[in-house]
This record gives C-alpha cells, sequence and structure tokens, in this order.
C-alpha cells in the first residue's frame, strides 16, 4: 500500500459537498488537497469548510495542482465524459459520478483512453453496490441461496418538490432513466452478473411536472427489460413521491425472493396510536445512502492504493448508460 492519496474535488454542489467532506475527514488513506468549482460562493465554502484546501475555478486548473494524484468529478452529466478525458490525459486517477456519459458513443471514448493508459484506474459512482443491504443480497445471490433468478423489481421514488428544481436540469441530465433509473440499471446487471439485453420498452407520465414536456422527459418512468437469458426486470423511476425518498428491489429466484430498501425508516421508530400506525418517511438520497457513499469513497482510494482494479469500472458504466438510452428511445418511440 503506498501511502496518502492526494485528491482533488471538481463540483461543490449538494452532491459534491458531501464527497468533499468524506474525503477530507472520514476516508483513511485520502487526503484532499484541491477543490474546484466555477461559483465564488462554493469556492469560498471550501475555504472555510475544508482547511488547506486550495481552490480553483475549474478542472484545468486544478490539474496543476503539485502532487496531485487523483480527481473526483461531482460536474454536471453533460461534462463528465470530456472531463474524464482530460484527467486521464493529465495523467490521474479519476472517480466520476454517474453517469459516465449521455450517450454510449461517448463512453466508448473514455473507454478506449483509459484502455492505454492501463495504470491509471477510473471509477463511476455507481454507490448502491456499497450500501449494506443490497452488498448482503448480491452475497446471499452468488451464493445460490434463492436459486436461479428470473424476475427482479425496482422502484426509486423522489420526494415532490414544490419548486420543482429538476425541471430547469431536465434538458442537460439525459432524461428521468438516465439521470435517476442508472443506479437501479447498474443494480439489476450487478445482481444477474451482466445478463445480455433482449429487448427494453418504456412508458412515462408527466402529470405534476408538465414542463418536463419541454425535453421530452417525464415525472413517473417505467420500464421493463427482458434479457437473454429469459429474466425480467421491471423499473419504475419517480419524482413524486407523497412519502418521501425510497429505494426498493425485488428479486425472485426458483428457491427464495429477497426484498431491500422496504420501509427503511427515517428513524428506527415506528408510532402506534388510536387504531393508527405512522412511520416517518426518509427526506432524501443522503438519509438512505449516506453510509454507501463512505464506503464508495474508501473502496476507490483502497483500489488507488493497491493498484486497482476498481469495484465499478467504465464497461459497466457503459453498459448502464446503454440500457438507459434505449430506455429513453422507447418513451419516444412507444
Amino acid at each position: 500500500m503506498s501511502d496518502s492519496v492526494r485528491i482533488g474535488i471538481v463540483g461543490l454542489g449538494r452532491l459534491g459537498r458531501r464527497h468533499a467532506e468524506n474525503l477530507a475527514l472520514r476516508v483513511p488513506g485520502a487526503q484532499l488537497v484541491a477543490a474546484a468549482s466555477p461559483i465564488a460562493d462554493e469556492r469560498a465554502w471550501a475555504e472555510t469548510a475544508l482547511p488547506g484546501v486550495t481552490t480553483y475555478a475549474g478542472l484545468t486548473e486544478l490539474l496543476a495542482h503539485p502532487g496531485l494524484d487523483a480527481v473526483w468529478l461531482v460536474t454536471p452529466t453533460s461534462l463528465h465524459a470530456a472531463q474524464v478525458a482530460e484527467a486521464i490525459e493529465a495523467g490521474k486517477h479519476v472517480f466520476c459520478e454517474k453517469p459516465l456519459a449521455l450517450e454510449p458513443a461517448d463512453c466508448d471514448k473514455v473507454i478506449a483512453l483509459a484502455e492505454s493508459r492501463p495504470r491509471q484506474l477510473v471509477m463511476i459512482g455507481f454507490m448502491r453496490r456499497f450500501d449494506p443491504a443490497y452488498a448482503e443480497a448480491k452475497r446471499r445471490i452468488a451464493a445460490g441461496e434463492i436459486g436461479d433468478v428470473f424476475a427482479i423489481t425496482t422502484r426509486s421514488e423522489d420526494p415532490v418538490d414544490p419548486n420543482g428544481f429538476f425541471v430547469k436540469f431536465a434538458p442537460t441530465s439525459g432524461g428521468i432513466f438516465l439521470d435517476c433509473c442508472i443506479h437501479d440499471i447498474d443494480l439489476v446487471r450487478w445482481m444477474l452478473d451482466g445478463a445480455e439485453v433482449s429487448t427494453v420498452t418504456a412508458a412515462g407520465s408527466r402529470i405534476m411536472y408538465p414542463a418536463l414536456g419541454g425535453c421530452s422527459d417525464v415525472d413517473n418512468g417505467f420500464a421493463t427489460v427482458t434479457f437473454k437469458g429469459g429474466q425480467v426486470a421491471t423499473f419504475h423511476v419517480s419524482r413524486t413521491s407523497h412519502r418521501g425518498y425510497e429505494a426498493l428491489m425485488t428479486v425472485v429466484g426458483t428457491k427464495g425472493a429477497l426484498e431491500i430498501g422496504k420501509a427503511v425508516p427515517r428513524l428506527p421508530l415506528t408510532i402506534e396510536s388510536d387504531g393508527a400506525r405512522a412511520v416517518t418517511g426518509q427526506v432524501d438520497f443522503f438519509e438512505r445512502f449516506g453510509e454507501a457513499f463512505l464506503h464508495e469513497a474508501r473502496a476507490f482510494v483502497e483500489a488507488v492504493q493497491s493498484g486497482g482494479p476498481t469495484p465499478s469500472g467504465v464497461a459497466d458504466a457503459k453498459a448502464a448508460t446503454a440500457i438507459a438510452c434505449a430506455m429513453r428511445e422507447a418513451l419516444v418511440v412507444g
């Protein structure tokens, strides 16, 4: 194992700040030395909250930071592929938030570059793989405890947002399947050991956020994927949950079934009174997957220190992107 991995983070929005705090305070072997954002207020936050970290206006400037080992990208999806390529060409290891790109062809360009630099590691942020519940489900499936898996159902729901902040970003997000369903797609592929896809169908609605129609996006998406081995996976992804954030998966096999994420409360507390039962819902994905983000960061640093490989690489990212884009196309063509 080598010494500390010197990391520079690019992107200091809501998710970027969580990653930055983890890298600075909670990841053994990580040393956060630089942070970049084009927004002055975000750089000011980093200078206050992350003592000793040097701030920059962008990725290009950050890449020149002395002794930098790795770059951590938490930037808009439309920038991911080009920024990963720039960091690889600068000789750095790269962590990039999902998805890798808006189109599979752009993933191919990154894959070719990464393959030409095999000593540099590239990891894509499929953090749900690091959630203890999903990881345990994967272990049980691999051990044959539920037999041959033939059906998987997933549901990921974001709470209703009165401000509809995501509508603003929808034109560059790639759509709900690429932006939100990509985690479930990756998990299904992971549970099925990368099974080949046969067909993809999709439907959707935009009842609560009709403005999404301007970019052919929806606030509820439904998709079915069949695999060449006969397995079938169904997906529901939503931005209209009235009970808070929730991420669920049911896996059915020939010997048994697994349910992941069902009825996870904000606090481990169920209140029963006057013939009714109440469970406090989760506010957002940070509450549900805070531990997973931390395990993910530790896995990247450990991979860099040991020489790899990373747990989720660019090939996985391309496969998930291809399925999400097929869902997006199926939604349009019916």
